[in-house]
């Protein structure tokens, strides 16, 4: 026997535990970045999802799609504006953001695991009243002693409540949900949220083993650029609260905080621009980025 068949079957050897802890759980995927985008690595991903199931892990997705808007909103002449990091989301927009996330993007993500085997079904937060929202209320501060200013910012929105009862109606018959971060108002009206704050809240509500933050950067660094394998919920905090974490992973890393509160037994946070960096993080003893547990050990 070769030495690459050898290697191939410790391989197999190293996953076996994990595959057997993991058998049966929930693990919710955020994915997003450049694992979205260039084909090696949609590829990649949709493999992984197909593995993970065949395997009895019972893979979620929660899919962003925010280049992709504003390349759709250029196009039809419309001007992409943000405001504190959120997208200004007027009626017009929203037309837009529903259109790419729950059309185009969401349906491309569900056709490709298809393609490789899995059975995937498209979902927004307006089916069944998934995801509920309410309004985002922006602020901007403009000094120690001026009171905030509140800024509208039209339809973005927050989590209210995840109704997950399709969602374990779906996996229950085999198959894998794929959402769109698109919630429903009080009057039925759409609200564009945060993919990243939509995926730590479906995996409270699923009460998942993990949630899994696919990002472009290794992990989480500290302030002198170093990754950080492994934290605890106080030191998320301390990262927020000392502002070392900045730009994206900032609601990364509120919902892992946010999901971890509510039950989920571990958070990830992962360089999707690894090639299979799922099943290294999964399945592996070393991992491709950064975990986060609810306290010390």
């Amino acid at each position: 026997m070769s030495q690459p068949q050898i290697d191939t079957a410790r391989v197999l050897i190293e996953a076996l535990p994990y595959i057997r802890l993991f058998y049966g759980k929930v693990v919710v995927v955020k994915y997003g970045g450049h694992a979205m985008v260039e084909p090696e690595l949609k590829e990649a991903f949709a493999q992984d999802i197909v593995l993970m199931k065949y395997v009895g892990i019972k893979p979620v997705i929660v899919h962003g799609g925010g280049p992709q808007i504003s390349e759709v909103m250029q196009r039809m002449g419309l001007k992409p504006v943000f405001v504190e990091g959120q997208r200004v989301t007027d009626p017009e927009t929203m037309s837009v953001v529903e259109m790419v996330l729950v059309g185009t993007v969401n349906k491309s993500i569900v056709s490709l695991i298809n393609r490789h085997g899995g059975r995937a079904v498209g979902l927004s937060g307006r089916d069944g009243d998934l995801i509920e929202a309410e309004k985002m209320q922006v602020y901007r501060y403009t000094g120690e002693d001026r009171p905030p200013e509140i800024i509208d910012i039209g339809r973005v929105g927050k989590v209210k409540r995840v109704n997950p009862e399709v969602l374990h109606t779906l996996m229950e018959q085999g198959f894998i949900p794929v959402i769109a971060p698109v919630g429903v108002g009080p009057e039925g009206e759409a609200y564009n949220i945060n993919a990243d704050l939509v995926a730590g809240a479906v995996a409270g509500a699923l009460s998942a083993e993990k949630v899994i933050y696919l990002t472009d950067v290794e992990g989480v660094m500290d302030g002198e650029g170093r990754l950080l394998s492994s934290l605890t919920l106080k030191q998320v905090e301390d990262l927020l609260r000392q502002e070392v974490a900045r730009g994206g992973m900032i609601p990364k890393l509120k919902s892992a905080w946010k999901a971890l509160l509510a039950g989920v037994k571990k958070a990830h946070i992962i360089d999707g621009r690894v090639p299979h960096a799922l099943l290294l993080e999964l399945f592996t003893d070393q991992g491709v980025g950064t975990e986060i547990l609810p306290a010390e050990g």
